[in-house]
C-alpha cells in the first residue's frame, strides 16, 4: 500500500491537510481511508419538486437553476438560486462562501441537489445543499455515506461531499490495501478482504455487501483492542508472582458456619469460590467485584480478608470517604470481634497517639485488617506482611494512588477492587480486560424494591406531603441537587433555595446541608449529623453518591432529575432501601423535556436492575470516560465498532485473540507476520493497564 503524506492526496493540499490534522486526527492517507461514514443516505432515487410535502428528510432532486440573486446585507447577506425541474420550483439559501458560490454554478445547466426542504413562507427552500453536476464522482446513485464532520471544517468550507472526494482519491492513490488479519480468521468467518472492505464501506454496492464489510472492519476494530489487552495481561501474568494461600482456616471456617448474620445468596458464594481460586494458584489476583448497592460485596470482602489472615498475612480496605471508611470500619469491626481480629481505623483524623500506635501494629504484624482512606498509602504506614487489598469505589482513587497502596509488599498482594456502579459486559471486556470480573447479580432476599416515582415541578407540594407523611414515623429523607461545573454559580443557588424551601416547609425537622465546595471537616460534620439521625433531611450534591449508608433513609428525591445519567440516578437511588421499610426514589423534572429524555426517566421507574440501567446508559449515551478509565490510557477512539450494540463482535473478538496468544504468545508464526506491525501502528503509545483497579 502507498501511504503518502495527506497533502499530497489530490484536492487536499497542504492547508486542508493541516485542518483535517487538526480536527479529525487524520493525518495520512491510510488514516483518511479509516474515516468512516457515520450513516448512509439513499441516494438512488430522485423526488419531484412537486411531491415535496410535510415534514420530510434530505431528498434528492434534478433541475437547473433559473436565477441567481444576492439578497441582505453584511452579516445577514445570502445567495438565493431559484431551482426548477419543470414539476416546481425552489429557493436555495446560501449564507457562506457567496462569491466563490456564484462563480462555481451556473444557469440552464443541470444538477443534482441534495438537502432537506423546508416550508417558509409558502414557498420549499434548501438552506446549503449538497450541489453536484450529474457526472461527479461525489454525486454517485445510490447509498452515500455521510461523513463525520465538525462545526470549524464546515464554516471552512468543507463538506461531507469533499470528504468522500478525497477518499475516492486516497483510494486510487494507495492501490491495494494489505491484509490486516490472519487467513485462518477470515477462511472461518467468511469474511471480507481488507481491500474489499474498505472500498465497500465507501462505495457501496447494496446493503448486503454494505452490513458485511461493516462487520469486517467493526471486527478488526474490536480483535486489535483485545489483542492489544490480552497481550499486555498474559506478560503482567507471567511476570507478576503472587502470594499463595493453600489453606481455608479457622477465621474463615468460623466465620462461616457461627458468625455469618444470614446465609449467602448464590452469587456471593460464586464470586468467593472464584476469589479463592485464584488466592490458591499462586499468581497474584486481580479481579474487579461488581455488585449492586446492597448485594453484600462487604461480606465478600471480610471474608477474602479472613483468607489473607488464615494464611498469615494482612489486609486493609482504602475507601475514598473518611465516612465510609467509619462506617465499614465499625461494620466489620463488629463482625470480627467475635473472632478476636485485630480491626483498626486509619484516616487524616485519627489522633497521632492511635496513629502511631496503628503503625507500630502494622509493622509488628499484630494488626491483622486495617480500614483507612488516603492515609494507608502514607510513607510512614509499613506493613509487616500485606497479603490483601480491597479498594471500594475504585474509580474515586487516582492510578499513581492506587499504585502506591500495593507496592508496600516485596510480593505484590492480591487485589480486589469494588464498585457499585454496574459496568455492561462488553465494557468491563474493554476497560477492564486486564482483570476478571466478578458480579453478585442477586440481593439478598427479603430486601424490599425501592419503589421509583416520576413527579413534575407542580406536584412539588403532593410530594412534600409524602415526604412529611415518611418523617412523621421517623425516616430520614434526602434531597439531591444537581451541580454541573458549567453552571455552578446558578446551580449553587438553587441548592441554598432548594435547603430554604425544604427548611422552612418542615420547621420542625433539623435539615443538614452538604455541597463539594464545603471544606471536608464541614462537609463530615454536616454528614455525620444524618448519619447518627441528629438530622432528619440532608440536602446535598452528588457528593453523597458515594458516601453514607443510612438504613433508616426511606426517600430519594432528585431535583432536575433530567440533568443526571442513567447511572448517577441509580447510584443516587441506592442510598436509600438499605433498611427494612419501604423506601421511595421520586424524580422531579421539569414537564417540557425532549422525547429522550423522558424515556431515560420512564426507564427509571421500571427497573431496579442496575445492569440493564448501564447498557441502557451505554446504549442513549456511549461509552464515555467511564469511571474516569481513560486516565489509564485505554485508547477509546474506536473508528467504527460500537460497546453498546456489538457485543457479540467483542466477545468474538476477545475470544480470538485469547486462541492465537495461546497458539503463538510471541506473535512470530508467518501466519500472524502482519499482527506486529498493525498493533504498533495502532497503539504506538504504551498501554499500562496494571493499574486499573
Amino acid at each position: 500500500m502507498n501511504n503518502p503524506e495527506l497533502k499530497y492526496i489530490k484536492g487536499v493540499g497542504p492547508a486542508r491537510a493541516k485542518l483535517l490534522e487538526e480536527e479529525l486526527h487524520i493525518k495520512s492517507c491510510a488514516d483518511l481511508i479509516r474515516h468512516y461514514p457515520s450513516h448512509y443516505i439513499d441516494r438512488s432515487r430522485s423526488y419531484p419538486l412537486a411531491e415535496l410535502s410535510g415534514d420530510m428528510p434530505a431528498v434528492q432532486v434534478r433541475g437547473r437553476f433559473v436565477t441567481f440573486t444576492t439578497q441582505g446585507e453584511g452579516a445577514k447577506m445570502r445567495l438565493v438560486g431559484l431551482f426548477t425541474d419543470g414539476t416546481a420550483t425552489i429557493e436555495v439559501v446560501w449564507f457562506r462562501r457567496i462569491k466563490a458560490l456564484k462563480e462555481l454554478y451556473q444557469t440552464g445547466r443541470e444538477y443534482i441537489l441534495f438537502g432537506k426542504p423546508q416550508a417558509f413562507n409558502n414557498r420549499w427552500s434548501m438552506v446549503h445543499p449538497e450541489v453536484d453536476p450529474p457526472d461527479a464522482p461525489g454525486a454517485a446513485e445510490g447509498l452515500r455515506g455521510v461523513y463525520p464532520l465538525t462545526e470549524k471544517l464546515r464554516n471552512r468550507g468543507v463538506s461531507s461531499r469533499n470528504i468522500f472526494t478525497w477518499i475516492q482519491n486516497a483510494l486510487k492513490t494507495a492501490g491495494h490495501l494489505p491484509e490486516t488479519l490472519p487467513a485462518s480468521l477470515i477462511s472461518r468467518y467468511r469474511m471480507m478482504s481488507a481491500d474489499q472492505a474498505m472500498r465497500v464501506i465507501h462505495n457501496p454496492p447494496d446493503n448486503a455487501r454494505l452490513q458485511q464489510a461493516r462487520q469486517r472492519l467493526k471486527f478488526e476494530e474490536l480483535f486489535y483492542l483485545q489483542l492489544n489487552i490480552r497481550r499486555y495481561s498474559n506478560r503482567r501474568t507471567a511476570a507478576v508472582q503472587g502470594i499463595r494461600f493453600p489453606k481455608i482456616g479457622r477465621f474463615f471456617n468460623t466465620f462461616y458456619s457461627d458468625i455469618l448474620p444470614f446465609p449467602l445468596t448464590g452469587a456471593q458464594k460464586r464470586v468467593l469460590r472464584e476469589i479463592r481460586a485464584d488466592v490458591g494458584s499462586g499468581r497474584q489476583m486481580n479481579r474487579l467485584l461488581q455488585g449492586d448497592v446492597g448485594s453484600g460485596k462487604t461480606i465478600v470482602a471480610l471474608m477474602s480478608m479472613l483468607i489473607a489472615i488464615d494464611n498469615g498475612k494482612q489486609a486493609c480496605l482504602m475507601a475514598p470517604t473518611e465516612i465510609l471508611a467509619q462506617q465499614h470500619y465499625e461494620s466489620l469491626r463488629s463482625l470480627a470481634a467475635p473472632l478476636g481480629i485485630n480491626v483498626r481505623l486509619l484516616t487524616g483524623s485519627t489522633r497521632k497517639k492511635d496513629r502511631d500506635e496503628i503503625h507500630a501494629q502494622l509493622s509488628d504484624g499484630s494488626l491483622h485488617i486495617t480500614i483507612g482512606t488516603h492515609a494507608l498509602i502514607e510513607n510512614s504506614v509499613q506493613f509487616h506482611d500485606l497479603g490483601m487489598v480491597i479498594i471500594d469505589e475504585q474509580h474515586r482513587f487516582g492510578v499513581m494512588q492506587r499504585a502506591r497502596l500495593w507496592s508496600k509488599n516485596a510480593t505484590l498482594p492480591h487485589v480486589l477492587v469494588m464498585t457499585a456502579t454496574p459496568i455492561p459486559r462488553t465494557l468491563a471486556m474493554t476497560v477492564y480486560g486486564d482483570l476478571d470480573v466478578s458480579v453478585i447479580d442477586e440481593l439478598p432476599p427479603g430486601r424490599k424494591p425501592i419503589t421509583t416515582l416520576l413527579r413534575y415541578d407542580d406536584q412539588r407540594m403532593q410530594v412534600y406531603r409524602a415526604i412529611g407523611r415518611e418523617l412523621a414515623q421517623g425516616r430520614q429523607v434526602y434531597i439531591v441537587y444537581p451541580l454541573i461545573q458549567e453552571s455552578e454559580k446558578l446551580d449553587l443557588k438553587s441548592l441554598e433555595e432548594g435547603y430554604e424551601l425544604v427548611r422552612d416547609t418542615f420547621p420542625s425537622y433539623r435539615t443538614a446541608f452538604v455541597h463539594g465546595k464545603m471544606k471536608p471537616a464541614e462537609k463530615d460534620h454536616q454528614m455525620h449529623l444524618f448519619a447518627n439521625h441528629d438530622a432528619h433531611i440532608l440536602v446535598a450534591t452528588t457528593v453523597i453518591e458515594v458516601g453514607v449508608n443510612v438504613p433508616n433513609a426511606s426517600v430519594m428525591v432528585i431535583e432536575n432529575a433530567e440533568r443526571f445519567g442513567l447511572s448517577q440516578l441509580h447510584q443516587l437511588r441506592g442510598r436509600v432501601g438499605r433498611g427494612a421499610a419501604q423506601s421511595y426514589c421520586i424524580l422531579m423534572s421539569k414537564r417540557k423535556i425532549a422525547a429522550d429524555t423522558r424515556k431515560r426517566l420512564e426507564l427509571m421507574t421500571t427497573t431496579t436492575d442496575g445492569f440493564a440501567i448501564a447498557e441502557a446508559d451505554l446504549k442513549m449515551r456511549g461509552p464515555g470516560d467511564l469511571e474516569g478509565t481513560l486516565q489509564s490510557g485505554i485508547p477509546f477512539d474506536l473508528h467504527i465498532a460500537n460497546l453498546a450494540t456489538d457485543g457479540q463482535l467483542v466477545q468474538l473478538a476477545r475470544n480470538c485473540a485469547e486462541e492465537i496468544l495461546d497458539a503463538d504468545p510471541p506473535l512470530s508464526l508467518p501466519q500472524h507476520s502482519m499482527l506486529l506491525p498493525e498493533l504498533r501502528r495502532l497503539y504506538s503509545r504504551p498501554l499500562d493497564l496494571s493499574r486499573i483497579s
